[in-house]
């Protein structure tokens, strides 16, 4: 295994096994020739940077009929509005020229509509982009990558801000979108990016943050490292409730902005909890088992005692936890969701039916397993009756 940033040797630490796209929610036909892949994952001491070792290609993970759109959640869209607000009032001057690399549905960008910022989007998945399109936000259906600047000319060394949210990520090669920033950021530009943040996730030993898309786990350690390669630095950071908790990174030119102290104060937290080097993660593994092994037993239990249990959600995240640990129909009887273009397929791997919330409410189970644990506030406050009729939450983190 090598490092995707040093392409130096590194060792793998944990394999999770077999795993299928993270969002590849499949029709009965298609069973047989479902995609696999090993989820091997890997720690790079040099940089500190958590990573995956095989993965699928990005036009497969993000595709045309990608099933994620940030607008769906009224949660999302109030953090993004906080997101841009937060941009606007600190790096907001007149013509300013934005770029959003993984746009979506245009629920970040749209808040920048009506201004005098031009704004531009980059999202490879056609469904998103289409939404981002209808709401008169202007999106470049590609990959953002070195390659695809030759589409936006005006823009090279022009940009005064690069955003991102859970979406760098996702980059398997870091290299080439770090060279395209560079490209693009004008002299004082900034490139901010929130993104799932390593430490809490060790913390709530939350592996289901682990798929296929999901390359890189990052921390203030990583990054710093990583961006001061290329002659730029982290100057800023914040923590962010979003994914079950996240970070917003800041990076700039070297020496065009004053470093916060905000940078050392976390990044000398990491180095106490042992998260620029490998003894962290070798943690991480015994937590993922003894949680893997508690889960399956809880579940057990349950079903011994003639408890429906359903899904909640069909997220990425549940791919992990289901395939990972093996549960499929004898378990769960089904996922409701609100997305309609999950909703009739089954769930990748386990092929667990997805279902809509009509099924949840009509029939309440005894059990419902959260696995959008990371929206459980917007939730468990819409969903008050399933707990009034006497059913209970579930999930593998604490809730």
């Amino acid at each position: 295994m090598n490092c995707k940033i040093l392409n130096k040797k590194i060792s793998p630490f944990m394999n999770f096994g077999k795993m299928p796209l993270a969002n590849g929610f499949i029709e009965q036909k298609d069973f047989k020739n479902e995609f696999f892949f090993n989820m091997e994952v890997g720690f790079s001491e040099d940089i500190s940077l958590f990573q995956l070792n095989d993965h699928p290609k990005p036009d497969q993970m993000f595709n045309k009929n990608y099933p994620f759109f940030s607008g769906s959640s009224n949660y999302m869209k109030k953090h993004f509005s906080n997101y841009a607000k937060y941009i606007k009032e600190n790096f907001i001057k007149n013509n300013t020229k934005l770029i959003e690399i993984g746009s979506n549905d245009g629920t970040l960008l749209e808040n920048f509509k009506n201004t005098d910022v031009e704004i531009l989007g980059f999202e490879p998945s056609e469904s998103a982009a289409e939404l981002a399109e209808s709401k008169n936000i202007k999106t470049i259906r590609e990959f953002f990558c070195f390659e695809n600047l030759k589409l936006i000319q005006k823009f090279k060394k022009n940009t005064n801000v690069i955003c991102a949210a859970n979406a760098i990520c996702h980059v398997p090669n870091l290299v080439d979108l770090i060279k395209s920033v560079d490209e693009l950021l004008s002299t004082d530009g900034v490139f901010i990016f929130e993104e799932p943040y390593l430490g809490s996730m060790f913390k709530k030993i939350s592996y289901d943050q682990i798929y296929d898309e999901h390359i890189f786990m990052f921390s203030a350690t990583s990054i710093k490292k990583i961006f001061n390669l290329y002659d730029m630095e982290l100057v800023d950071i914040f923590d962010q409730p979003t994914h079950g908790g996240s970070m917003r990174y800041i990076v700039s030119r070297k020496g065009k902005r004053e470093v916060s102290k905000n940078v050392q104060t976390t990044i000398e937290n990491e180095k106490k909890n042992n998260l620029d080097n490998i003894s962290s993660c070798l943690k991480f593994k015994s937590d993922c088992e003894l949680s893997r092994q508690k889960l399956k037993k809880s579940l057990n239990e349950l079903k011994k005692n003639n408890k429906k249990i359903a899904g909640y959600a069909a997220t990425s995240k549940s791919t992990t936890i289901l395939n990972y640990c093996e549960i499929g129909c004898e378990t769960i009887d089904y996922i409701c969701d609100t997305t309609k273009e999950k909703i009739g397929k089954f769930s990748p791997g386990m092929h667990i039916p997805i279902v809509s919330m009509d099924n949840f409410h009509k029939n309440i189970p005894d059990i419902a397993y959260l696995f959008a644990w990371n929206h459980k506030d917007e939730i468990l406050s819409k969903e008050k009756q399933f707990v009034e009729k006497g059913g209970k939450w579930f999930s593998h983190v604490s809730l």
